[in-house]
């Protein structure tokens, strides 16, 4: 049984040099807002979210970008198809694995003590 998907991916010069612009302008965003730290932290704040919002907008422009945006579009699709539990099924299945965890922990409690029973008291003698 062999698939044969192959993975294609093409990029272009303005592609690179978009994904190289939007680089740049979040290191940009970085050290303007270190070089202006002798103005006030609103004037900071504000250049680093301009030139991180002009980051962004450059990426999304670009292949990559709208790959991304095209992922995360299929991506809310699927999630509505999804059948979701009403509140009664999750309270169920919720009460249902608690139940279960307890037996199980129930369970590994009185395996361990009789294990620590036969090994310390029966095989070697060790009285507590």
């Amino acid at each position: 049984m062999s698939t044969n998907t192959q993975v294609e991916t093409v990029s272009s010069g303005a592609d690179k040099a978009k994904l190289a612009g939007a680089a740049v302008l979040l290191v940009g965003a970085v050290t303007v807002f270190y070089l202006l730290s002798k103005q006030d932290m609103w004037l900071r704040v504000v250049a680093l979210l301009v030139l991180l919002a002009a980051a962004v907008g450059v990426f999304f422009t670009s292949e990559p970008g709208k790959q991304l945006i095209a992922f995360g579009r299929d991506s809310v699709r699927e999630t509505k198809k999804v059948v979701w539990p009403s509140r009664k099924e999750a309270m169920q299945m919720t009460g249902y694995v608690f139940a279960f965890v307890a037996v199980m922990a129930l369970f590994l409690w009185i395996t361990d003590k009789t294990l620590e029973w036969v090994l310390y008291d029966l095989i070697l003698g060790w009285k507590r």
